[in-house]
């Protein structure tokens, strides 16, 4: 079987998953079609090599800025060189990604749609979920995140029976405390540290976060840890600017945008590690952080929490909005009267569950699924 998938670009998460897909179903033959070489979101570097896969890039530009006349035109040359027998495809929202459903319908290939989208992601209206209904229903099978994301593609008219979980995990082994803990501590972080690694913009809810904080130093005193914020937006104006305000310039370190590999310091040498989204589909840089071995602090809101946290065992949850319940759990982190080892191995212990094998499994199933449907 030719199973041809499409994503945006490729990047650590994409590799990683179907590359487990290809190790573990040699049988089939795996072509990973990128829209572009660049992301206009997502700064990844696109070196990887010796792929399972073959991998072929159809525009030098992102997929963010191309029209759908050449998003189609490169989709539809690709494809009639492939003669897929299924395609994956990554949503319905991303650009890039209907032309790709359209191809398959036009030519009675099944589609298997990826998704990680939840209920409570937007306000959403009625023409517009009817219109999601039309178009999910067009797909034979879903890969998706966890239950949240299943229950909503159900409520646009996918059946139940034709949705397996599995879609956001990560390489856990790169993230390894085994593998990470021997790297040398980032400069200027002698003290304990809360890390945080999210892109710059409202949802992250970073200006949420530093008030947080500088009110949990205000209480901390002398024993309080640093928090470094790793990513880069938009919004890192109002976030230097409040920084500023609160005098919280030798305490809250900004290092910027970095690659995987370069983020891996500062993984192995957190004491904790916290997500504050208002608003996220799931968190994949939370699959990383219990890789890692860190106990974690997660806004109810993401996407992951339900499947990943587990109260007070592995971390913690809190409402994004309410400041004081975050300073209060980052006492409660760094007051020494928690087991922060064990809280971390109960983390570590839980993403194992969420692995690229996951992945693949549940994506086979699906495929499976969908070219059965197909045939009767």
């Amino acid at each position: 079987m030719k199973i041809a998938a499409l994503t945006s670009v490729s990047g650590p998460y994409i590799v990683a998953r179907y590359s487990a897909l290809a190790i573990e179903f040699p049988q089939h033959k795996l072509y990973l079609l990128e829209l572009g070489s660049v992301s206009a979101i997502y700064q990844w570097r696109s070196n990887f090599t010796d792929l399972p896969y073959q991998s072929i890039v159809l525009s030098e530009l992102p997929a963010e800025e191309q029209s759908l006349t050449q998003l189609w035109s490169g989709l539809s040359k690709a494809l009639a060189q492939i003669q897929p027998d299924v395609l994956v495809i990554c949503g319905y929202g991303v650009p890039g990604m209907l032309p790709g459903l359209l191809w398959s319908l036009w030519h009675r290939k099944p589609a298997v749609l990826l998704s990680d989208t939840k209920a409570d992601d937007a306000p959403r209206s009625s023409w517009k979920e009817a219109l999601k209904g039309t178009i999910v229903r067009s797909y034979r099978a879903a890969l998706v995140a966890g239950e949240l994301h299943k229950q909503y593609l159900i409520s646009l008219g996918m059946p139940e029976a034709a949705i397996w979980l599995g879609y956001d995990v990560v390489d856990n082994q790169i993230f390894h405390p085994d593998r990470i803990r021997h790297l040398p501590r980032p400069l200027g972080l002698e003290r304990p540290y809360f890390l945080s690694i999210a892109r710059f913009v409202p949802k992250k809810n970073l200006m949420t976060l530093i008030s947080a904080y500088a009110a949990y130093r205000g209480k901390a005193g002398d024993r309080a840890w640093d928090l470094v914020l790793c990513g880069e937006g938009k919004l890192r104006p109002q976030i230097e600017a409040l920084i500023t305000q609160a005098q919280l310039e030798s305490h809250v370190r900004l290092p910027g945008f970095l690659q995987q590999e370069d983020l891996l310091p500062y993984f192995a040498h957190a004491g904790c590690f916290v997500h504050a989204s208002i608003q996220e589909e799931w968190g994949l840089v939370v699959n990383e952080a219990m890789a890692a071995g860190l106990p974690i602090l997660l806004s109810e809101r993401c996407g992951c929490f339900k499947e990943l946290t587990i109260e007070g065992v592995n971390g913690f949850g809190f409402d994004p909005e309410n400041i004081s319940q975050l300073t209060e759990l980052m006492l409660k982190i760094s007051s020494g009267d928690l087991d922060l080892v064990s809280i971390g191995q109960a983390a570590l212990a839980q993403i194992q569950k969420f692995s690229p094998d996951l992945f693949a499994t549940g994506l086979m199933q699906a495929i499976d699924h969908a070219t059965r449907s197909k045939q009767t």
